[in-house]
């Protein structure tokens, strides 16, 4: 009996931490400042999941916190509903905090990684995301339209790092 508890034990404490582990391959920006990321990013291309299906007008707010943790508010307008719908959860750093690698949680004690890949660090204007496996890709922006060669230095990056492309949603900003 006690060596399945073990064995439970030791295979909770790995799949929570591969839910906050970089992907392979992948490795978070270093020399990371969090007092230029936060503020507003609107979301110009993503790849489709559950939580944003048929969401346009993606905004993400960050702010950090006393405790110097960063709260998230996820907000997108769900045109089959016509209504918006908005997320709010708590980010904290994975590793130290000038490295752009966060654990953020939605609900309760469960965590996702939200790992920046690559990031505009001279002016904090762009921001490549992913979480714990490729199944996840954002492409963050300070404003709600990027160039047409921002767009394919970010298919050119996201299908190098093995990222299905072909796949990647373009999201709609409207009124903005």
């Amino acid at each position: 009996m006690k060596a399945i508890t073990t064995i439970l034990l030791i295979t909770g404490l790995f799949l929570l931490t591969a839910c906050t582990s970089a992907p392979e391959g992948i490795t978070p920006v270093k020399n990371f400042d969090l007092e230029q990321y936060k503020g507003k990013w609107y979301e110009i291309a993503r790849l489709n999941h559950s939580f944003e299906e048929g969401m346009e007008q993606v905004t993400a707010t960050y702010t950090v916190n006393d405790d110097g943790t960063v709260k998230v508010l996820n907000k997108g307008y769900i045109t089959k509903e016509q209504k918006w719908d908005e997320a709010e959860g708590l980010a904290k750093f994975v590793e130290s905090s000038d490295t752009g690698h966060f654990k953020v949680s939605f609900f309760g004690p469960f965590y996702g990684a939200y790992v920046i890949f690559e990031l505009d660090q001279a002016d904090y204007q762009y921001a490549f995301i992913t979480s714990y496996n490729r199944d996840f890709l954002w492409f963050l922006s300070r404003t709600p339209k990027v160039s047409d060669e921002l767009k394919q230095h970010f298919i050119a990056k996201a299908k190098k790092l093995g990222f299905a492309t072909e796949q990647i949603i373009w999201v709609e900003q409207k009124g903005v």
